[in-house]
């Protein structure tokens, strides 16, 4: 399953990683990811701000399960 976000927004894709569990994302501007076990995978292109967006999101999530 591949879905694709226009617009980055770390809340919504780290909901949509959290409930599927286990894919693939493009965010446009940024890359694509795969994620597993609810979090995003390093990516293959490790550039600054693709490792920035990973970060990012997972911290999202992990914030999510705290609640």
């Amino acid at each position: 399953m591949l879905r694709i976000f226009r617009q980055y927004r770390p809340l919504q894709v780290a909901r949509h990683v959290k409930s599927f569990f286990r894919g693939r994302i493009y965010i446009q501007g940024v890359g694509a990811f795969e994620y597993d076990k609810g979090r995003l995978l390093p990516p293959v292109r490790k550039d600054k701000r693709s490792l920035a967006v990973m970060n990012e999101v997972n911290n999202q999530i992990k914030a999510m399960l705290v609640f």
